[in-house]
């Protein structure tokens, strides 16, 4: 089972998720995101507050931003307020 992160709150689910992201930052992106990867092997503190999501509009409704390095194009919509 894995613990994924959708409007209500954390939940159960026995498919994971597709996307990741970091409650500090509350920013999601990709699973093999080169920013989130060199986090996680630094070893500090991002792994404590990674949360993951079913798909993108799960990740919208929670109120998380995409990440500019991995999803450029969303980032640069959500820059633009659209």
């Amino acid at each position: 089972m894995y613990t994924l992160l959708g409007p209500d709150g954390p939940y159960r689910s026995a498919t994971p998720g597709t996307l990741g992201g970091t409650r500090r930052g509350r920013l999601y992106g990709r699973l093999d995101c080169p920013s989130a990867l060199r986090a996680l092997a630094r070893g500090d503190t991002y792994a404590a507050g990674r949360v993951f999501f079913a798909d993108e509009a799960a990740a919208i409704a929670c109120g998380y931003r995409p990440c500019a390095r991995c999803l450029p194009q969303a980032y640069a919509a959500w820059k633009a307020g659209g």
